[in-house]
């Protein structure tokens, strides 16, 4: 089934807003009637497979093209509108892509190497909607055809294309409405970008129920997100632990404001240290807290921790979401079946990537008898809950040792007044590698927060080799478009 299909066979017709807000605004009806004519101009103009990008900011353009492209049996290409133009050059010859389209608002000399750029939706789009539909009445449509690139930046070299399939949005979705006992009813504010998997999930669920969705793509802009979950009774929000981290402790009003629509809060994109979920519960005791893992290879979502489990499997990632099995492996490629006992994170189903892009060698590392091995590594308690322990390529050596950053992150943003901690790795003539913590205060004149008291508090609660030898201190996270934070690594030791 194509995606766009599952997503709009029944809401596509509801008499009601998928968007609301300030700025734009879209009805299901003109949703379905504008991408389904776009679907005809593409298909009739360039034929099916080709890889058409999308560059634009969450909004009506996006939207109608996004759904556009994939109907047409074309697969969509979304990107970063902040991309560097060494990785469009990249990304436009791995994706051999010749037609993209880019907001009005982007008009830049760096897309002049696409020769069919379209600014605006292409006036072919008022055609006869009859004729657009029987245009796809009678051809066949596999499922495990692509419906999307999404490029992911990595810690490191190239960006990596993955290739997700109609098969894999729908069932990703199917997983996630189910867990989060969503309906029609439902409202969500949506702060992450749609050329991020997580955003894109916030799309695919809330279309297929019939619900809403309100664009704040502002996000520092605190007042705004806060005033918009109560203008607009939004009933869920989303975010990465950036997100969390600033509005628990940069904003003054976001703990002392009441919130009555607003059912539940998901939380993905990385670890957020137990010290802000606490905060959170405590505030919000009434509000629903999901914690959530994934991947882009697993088209967003693999594990979720129920709410209610919260208090007593603090610090879980969970336990798998539906029609997804999760397991962990020891280097030899064998299941760990004891709690306790720390193995890669592999997962399989439905929602597994069909590979990375022009990358033979990078998928069959990735994609192994059928698993995907996540590189993310963890332990299983007794009751079969998953809680993860560091990444493999994240791990750093100090004199031999193995150390984990969350252990280390997670003592120091138990410290108030601090609002996030990235621990990383710098080289180091004696020890191979020693630790620099880059810590962000939310207020920076604070005296008493200085290199000697932080190093003070971890030699109390971590062994020696863990307490970092160089402090950094900052006003504000660095984090990137997706609101994930920009870790900067293996810089030489002062």
């Amino acid at each position: 089934m194509n995606v766009f299909d599952y997503l709009l066979g029944e809401s596509g017709f509801l008499h009601k807003d998928l968007l609301i807000g300030n700025r734009e605004k879209l009805s299901y009806s003109d949703l379905y009637s504008r991408s389904l004519k776009l679907a005809r101009f593409l298909k009739e103009k360039y034929g099916e497979h080709n890889n058409i990008l999308l560059v634009s900011p969450n909004s009506v353009f996006f939207l109608v093209a996004y759904l556009g492209i994939m109907k047409s049996g074309n697969v969509c290409v979304p990107l970063n509108p902040g991309i560097e133009d060494h990785n469009l050059s990249f990304i436009v010859n791995l994706c051999k892509s010749d037609i993209a389209f880019i907001s009005s608002t982007l008009k830049d000399t760096k897309w002049e190497l696409i020769s069919d750029i379209y600014y605006e939706i292409p006036d072919a789009l008022h055609g006869n909607e009859d004729e657009s539909i029987q245009l796809f009445e009678n051809g066949g449509f596999e499922d495990d055809q692509l419906a999307e690139i999404i490029f992911t930046s990595g810690s490191t070299g190239e960006p990596k294309g993955v290739m997700i399939t109609h098969r894999n949005i729908i069932a990703n979705t199917s997983s996630i409405i189910e867990y989060l006992k969503l309906t029609g009813d439902d409202i969500i504010e949506v702060v992450l970008p749609f050329y991020y998997c997580y955003g894109l999930s916030l799309l695919h669920t809330h279309m297929k129920v019939g619900g809403s969705v309100v664009f704040n793509n502002d996000f520092m802009f605190l007042g705004s997100v806060i005033n918009d979950l109560n203008k607009y009774n939004c009933t869920g929000f989303s975010g990465v632990p950036s997100h969390f981290q600033v509005l628990l402790r940069k904003s003054r009003s976001f703990k002392s404001t009441s919130f009555p629509a607003l059912r539940y809060v998901t939380q993905a994109g990385g670890k957020l240290h137990t010290v802000f979920i606490r905060e959170f519960m405590d505030s919000f005791p009434d509000i629903k807290f999901y914690v959530m893992y994934g991947q882009t290879e697993a088209t967003a979502r693999l594990s979720y921790l129920p709410p209610e489990r919260l208090y007593d499997k603090l610090g879980s990632m969970g336990r798998a979401i539906p029609d997804v099995e999760l397991a962990l492996m020891n280097d030899s490629g064998e299941f760990i079946r004891e709690p306790g006992v720390v193995g890669e994170v592999v997962a399989k189903g439905q929602n597994i990537m069909k590979g990375y892009l022009g990358d033979p060698e990078g998928t069959a590392q990735t994609l192994r008898s059928g698993w995907l091995h996540t590189g993310d590594l963890a332990y299983r308690d007794e009751d079969g809950f998953f809680f993860l322990t560091a990444r493999k390529k994240e791990i750093i050596k100090v004199g031999g040792k193995r150390i984990s950053p969350k252990e280390i992150e997670e003592v120091i943003v138990t410290i108030p007044g601090v609002v996030d901690c990235s621990i990383s790795a710098i080289d180091d003539d004696v020890l191979g590698e020693a630790l620099k913590a880059v810590i962000v205060l939310a207020d920076t004149e604070d005296t008493e927060m200085n290199e000697d008291f932080i190093k003070r508090t971890c030699a109390k609660k971590l062994t020696p080799e863990k307490v970092p030898q160089i402090i950094e201190f900052k006003s504000n996270i660095e984090i990137a478009a997706t609101g994930k934070k920009v870790k900067k690594i293996n810089n030489r030791i002062p």
